[in-house]
């Protein structure tokens, strides 16, 4: 897509800024991540088959139940808008080129159509994708509760701090260098990077001057400070755009860079505080596969710790749940329904599938998309149950499917149904439909055909095709 066609998009896609909303969050997505070595934006890198840029969206708009959100796109914008999509209050703003993290919200500013607007701005990178509902609420309640007029979302580093390469948060300490107590503790005064640290000589120390006192740090303590920027920030609105458009470019790059506005805000006497998150992954951004794969590890971990007292799992690191099934398990649990869900190893539950009482999955078997289960169902190893896009699967109560069956499309199953292997039922054209007290073996396809009840079915290929109830057809071929 060409530039006109891009914004002729993005216009499409885009909602009206609504002025009334308190909250906004700025998602910044412009850029492709040339350390990822792939043809694909890194934004639409996935967790648990969910893109990292449409985590961090959800993760905004379910937090806050009124909220603007604004994504920045850029390089693959076509594709990162796309898979994002539609939906009331978001608005997508298009950075052409990409000038820095500064230039990028200075682009969803000015999206954002607006000169009398008085609520809160989150900016948060689109790679964030373990960012959580709890981080952003708490970010949030800390901003509202607080009187910083900017927040720094910090992470704490974990390792040794030799090998610490991030830039660290530097507060206003307790005391100053004369041992008075500081009004201004647990300020920021900047991010000082971790090559300058190491500039400074033993001997020598990291002075400034905050409201009229001095500090000091010494280079070890310094070093040993393991609180790092993350990236993502809380503004108010009127102060975040009356310094925002006055960040210059005078670095090696050219480019407008967010953290400057902590020393433009302290210029100001405007508060600049910072917090951590409960749980520091939240803060993991990703440049390449190995990052990416450490954080679909940790992703896979909560998932299990989630549901590991209400699901059998055969095996903890060999298995897929996608978080809205995770979420209904959890909610079963709330109603106090035993569910008696057993997951065999290697096997995928996604999509819209809705679970029941009693459901017994053994191994390798993939189950996605619309798929609705009825109580006491098998499902044994190697076989796939799917409905793409309107499609939907319906099984019945007391169904046994066996090992290598695959179901697809639009398919109805009634109760009591034994589905032996090497089975396909197919409804593609027109939906497929089996009654009750049915058995089916043998190497049987069925498609786009209705079987009535009491029906049993071996070696035979059906499409088109009307059984009445009671028949025994064997080995026969119906067109």
């Amino acid at each position: 897509m060409n530039s006109i066609e891009i914004k002729e998009l993005l216009n499409n896609l885009s909602s009206d800024f609504n002025s009334e909303i308190k909250n906004t969050a700025i998602i910044l997505a412009a850029g492709h991540g040339k350390r990822i070595k792939s043809n694909t934006s890194k934004m639409l890198h996935k967790i648990l088959e969910i893109p990292t840029v449409n985590r961090v969206v959800n993760a905004c708009e379910n937090a806050i139940e009124q909220i603007n959100t604004v994504v920045v796109v850029g390089i693959k914008a076509d594709s990162v808008s796309q898979s994002v999509g539609k939906k009331s209050n978001r608005i997508f703003a298009f950075q052409e080129e990409q000038k820095g993290t500064g230039h990028a919200v200075q682009v969803a500013i000015n999206s954002m159509k607006t000169e009398n607007y008085d609520g809160n701005i989150f900016i948060l990178p689109g790679d964030m994708g373990l960012f959580d509902v709890e981080t952003m609420r708490m970010m949030k309640d800390e901003f509202e509760n607080s009187d910083a007029d900017m927040i720094v979302l910090t992470g704490l580093f974990e390792g040794n701090p030799t090998e610490n390469s991030y830039g660290r948060i530097v507060r206003v300490p307790e005391f100053d260098v004369f041992g008075e107590k500081s009004q201004d503790f647990g300020k920021v005064f900047c991010i000082l990077e971790n090559k300058d640290i190491h500039s400074i000589t033993d001997e020598n120390y990291f002075e400034f001057d905050f409201n009229g006192k001095k500090y000091r740090y010494s280079k070890q303590e310094l070093i040993n400070n393991n609180e790092f920027n993350s990236g993502a920030f809380v503004f108010n609105y009127q102060k975040l755009v009356n310094q925002l458009f006055t960040i210059d470019t005078n670095n090696a790059q050219g480019e407008v860079y967010l953290t400057d506005l902590i020393e433009l805000f302290n210029k100001q006497n405007w508060n600049v505080r910072a917090v951590s998150p409960k749980n520091q992954y939240v803060v993991m951004g990703f440049n390449t596969k190995s990052v990416l794969s450490e954080m679909n590890a940790i992703a896979y971990d909560l998932v299990y710790q989630k549901i590991k007292d209400l699901v059998e799992i055969e095996d903890p690191k060999d298995f897929f749940i996608s978080e809205n099934i995770v979420k209904q398990i959890l909610d079963y649990d709330k109603q106090g329904i035993l569910i008696d869900l057993r997951i065999g190893k290697g096997s995928i539950i996604k999509g819209n599938v809705k679970l029941n009482k009693n459901l017994f999955i053994e191994r390798n078997v993939t189950i996605a998309g619309n798929v609705s289960f009825g109580e006491n169902v098998l499902v044994k190893a190697n076989s796939i149950i799917g409905a793409e896009g309107n499609k939907k699967i319906i099984i019945g109560n007391n169904v046994n499917i066996c090992g290598d069956v695959v179901i697809k499309g639009d398919v109805e199953i009634s109760d009591n149904v034994n589905i032996r292997k090497y089975i396909f039922v197919k409804g593609l054209k027109n939906p497929s439909k089996i009654g009750k007290n049915v058995e089916i073996k043998g190497f049987t396809t069925i498609e786009d055909s209705i079987i009535g009840e009491n029906v049993q079915l071996e070696n035979c290929f059906l499409r088109n095709q009307e059984v009445e109830s009671g028949r025994n057809i064997c080995c026969e071929k119906l067109l």
